[in-house]
């Protein structure tokens, strides 16, 4: 696979993995709607339940194969359920209808489903009714953190991963068919032929993106070695960056879902030629590569600003 169909689907992932938290809801009940009218194909149902679900989160019913898929809140503050005809499907804090597919001659639709929280994209469940056969669902996620972003054909539902510096991930593909496969394996490749004199830091929504530089991806290969992924996970929660006064810049970060529990510091000098990690998990002090005695004072200053002292 090419680097510049990577580099898009990493950056659509990227764009992707906020929504679940931005759709946090406090509706306690979803109120029913009428149903489309008979005349109606299953087709116009679907473009009307899409682009209704596109300007109100209300979530009314959706008649789909002969029966209606429905989100509700049993509880007050609890989960919301997936069903269809009353049979649960799936259920989580966030629920999302997504939209209505065709896959050959199956009419597929996708809801979204995940726990909320910054930067952490839900599940795809997929829910289908084979000719002849009972209602179907299947949930697609490839780690804690929810499923891939999809992207539909005419024949499969294709998953590509988002990559953090240092992953291998595999795509994977779904049909009514063929069921869920793996299509191949996608490892985390920086821009060839990218230098210190390429980093820019005013480009970057997140440190992280650093990374794609080749010559920084190379030198944090050296520092950090297996433990990269773990590393720019713990960066994923995090803004933009501030620089030093010796013109190094840098940013801090947390894990989703345990932020102040485990979080990381990042900073790159391109002028020296430097990185500077740390990491902080639940036993306090932060790990640090290299070692934090060696870092510039002003470098060390910002860690203890982001993290709390690494003495």
């Amino acid at each position: 696979m090419t680097r510049s169909l990577l580099a898009g689907v990493c950056g659509l992932a990227w764009m992707l993995m906020p929504v679940a938290g931005a759709h946090a809801q406090t509706d306690k009940v979803l109120v029913p709607a009428d149903e489309p009218s008979g005349g109606a194909t299953n087709q116009d149902a679907s473009s009307t339940a899409n682009a209704a679900l596109g300007e109100d989160d209300s979530q009314a019913p959706i008649s789909f194969e002969g029966g209606q898929l429905t989100i509700t809140q049993p509880e007050q503050d609890g989960e919301k359920v997936l069903a269809y005809d009353g049979k649960e499907l799936a259920s989580n804090y966030d629920v999302f209808f997504d939209k209505i597919v065709k896959i050959g001659d199956i009419n597929v639709a996708l809801v979204d489903v995940g726990d909320g929280g910054n930067q952490c994209g839900p599940a795809k469940v997929i829910v289908w009714k084979p000719e002849g056969g009972a209602i179907q669902s299947l949930k697609v996620e490839q780690d804690e953190c929810g499923a891939p972003p999809s992207a539909v054909s005419d024949n499969a539902i294709y998953f590509v991963p988002y990559l953090l510096p240092g992953d291998a991930k595999p795509a994977l593909q779904w049909s009514p068919t063929g069921g869920l496969t793996t299509s191949g394996n996608l490892t985390y490749m920086p821009e060839p032929g990218t230098d210190w004199k390429d980093v820019d830091p005013s480009k970057y929504d997140n440190i992280i993106d650093a990374f794609h530089n080749e010559a920084v991806y190379k030198e944090a290969e050296k520092l950090l070695g297996k433990d990269m992924p773990d590393m720019a996970t713990s960066l994923l929660v995090g803004g933009g960056t501030e620089k030093t006064a010796s013109g190094a810049f840098y940013a801090s970060g947390c894990v989703p879902h345990d932020c102040g529990g485990n979080d990381g510091f990042m900073a790159v000098d391109p002028a020296q030629h430097k990185l500077y990690f740390a990491r902080r998990g639940d036993n306090g002090e932060p790990n640090a590569w290299p070692s934090v005695t060696t870092w510039p004072a002003d470098v060390k200053e910002a860690l203890d600003k982001a993290l709390g002292s690494a003495n």
